[in-house]
């Protein structure tokens, strides 16, 4: 079976900006940005001490764990995952498997780029200091990448494929990608699809060293996080975790369930760092082609694309892809689409950034709005010289888009792009 229409049946979010579909929803809406001063970055003689980071009460976590999965339980990248995955499976109006037999049609494909770091840290002592049989029952499964999908797959009680990926920045538009893949293709007929990252000293540290964090903006974090303006010094690390149910049409149909948006296709690539792409930079001929791939791919023309969710990280990197999907589309002008970043609000949230942005895309698209950009209004002359100022909103515009094409870019020189619709039937 090929070719199935495949749609968006439930979200789920765990954001700086919002901790539940509809506070993330108002908070993109408004312009609220989640991006606050960490006094231990501080402490720990950060340069950038700003952050996007979900807030929440320990507490909030028993109504997602049992006694038993909480203790013990140091990982915040697991917290975020289960909590966004466990409520768009409930938004999606699907119930939690509580018999003997698997789901054999529904799995779990959730992205991460590092988990359980501060589970791994309290594991080390613990060994070097000669007490590993105090390291506890639970300290494999919270640091192992694949812990995530593994947590959410058992919870649902799901028999189809359980896995986790890992490609950096474009992890979660990537396990979407491959959610779409898998149902299409009719090897499923629900994916939990989403990602998630860690947050703290010990994920945001290297970033911090590598001298790619802003540092100006320590006493205005709001101002900080600043896609496509001149003055942008860096991007501001972010967590959290975004999570999708995607399923096929049949499917949700049958089940008379709520459709989000549908999903006509998208690409993934890599540029082989090659041709100016290196470990930490893209290859600008991957990124275009990687665009127009999944524009063929799913059967549209370059012109059909309303909105652009850009990548879009507040480094110098920004002009080069505006000019990259310039390029790819042949749009230019007051010609180009409108295009925006979430990560002017929440920061770049590494292994759950597209994932998250795929759920503000998402939100868009149903509820007819284009989100606008804020810190942006000083824009980068580059950028200005192809893009019209006025399809950079600075404040959420009143539209109703029918295509969204979303695109991240990771390190390592890899792509991933996908292209959402308003659903129609």
């Amino acid at each position: 079976m090929k070719d199935r229409r495949v749609v968006i049946t439930g979200l789920g979010v765990v954001s700086p900006n919002g901790m539940i579909v509809s506070e993330f929803l108002n908070a993109i809406q408004h312009g609220v940005s989640g991006i606050e001063y960490i006094a231990e970055l501080e402490k720990l003689k950060f340069s950038c001490q700003i952050a996007g980071k979900p807030k929440y009460r320990k507490d909030y976590l028993n109504d997602y764990f049992n006694k038993i999965q909480l203790k013990g339980l140091n990982a915040s990248g697991i917290e975020y995952g289960v909590i966004a995955g466990m409520d768009a499976w409930k938004d999606a109006g699907l119930s939690i498997n509580t018999s003997n037999e698997p789901l054999w049609n529904a799995g779990v494909i959730f992205g991460t780029g590092i988990l359980g770091v501060d589970k791994f840290r309290e594991a080390i002592y613990k060994v070097d200091e000669g007490n590993v049989r105090r390291l506890g029952s639970t300290s494999v499964t919270q640091t192992m990448a694949s812990g995530i999908s593994a947590f959410l797959g058992g919870m649902l009680g799901c028999g189809n494929v359980v896995t986790t990926n890992s490609s950096a920045c474009s992890t979660g538009t990537e396990a979407i990608l491959m959610a779409y893949d898998r149902i299409s293709s009719g090897k499923a007929e629900i994916i939990l699809a989403g990602s998630t990252s860690d947050s703290g000293p010990y994920v945001w540290g290297g970033f911090d060293a590598m001298r790619i964090l802003p540092h100006k903006y320590n006493d205005n974090p709001i101002e900080a996080s600043r896609p496509m303006s001149a003055s942008a010094s860096g991007f501001i690390p972010g967590s959290g975790a975004g999570a999708l149910v995607i399923e096929s049409l049949e499917s949700a149909q049958k089940r008379g369930a709520t459709i989000y948006a549908e999903i006509l296709g998208g690409h993934i690539n890599s540029g082989g760092q090659r041709s100016g792409g290196s470990m930490t930079a893209p290859n600008s001929v991957a990124v275009k082609q990687c665009i127009k791939q999944a524009v063929i791919n799913s059967g549209i023309q370059a012109d059909d694309i309303d909105v652009i969710n850009g990548h879009l990280t507040a480094t110098t990197k920004d002009a080069t892809e505006i000019k990259n999907w310039s390029e790819a589309l042949g749009r230019k002008g007051t010609d180009f689409p409108y295009i925006n970043s979430l990560k002017s609000l929440v920061g770049h949230c590494l292994a759950a950034s597209g994932s998250i942005e795929s759920v503000a895309t998402v939100l868009q698209i149903k509820e007819n709005f284009v989100f606008g950009n804020i810190n942006c209004e000083d824009l980068h002359p580059e950028i200005a010289s192809i893009v019209s100022r006025d399809n950079i909103p600075t404040e959420t515009l009143q539209y109703s888009p029918n295509i969204i094409a979303k695109a991240s870019f990771g390190f390592g020189d890899v792509n991933a792009c996908i292209i959402f619709k308003k659903y129609n039937n």
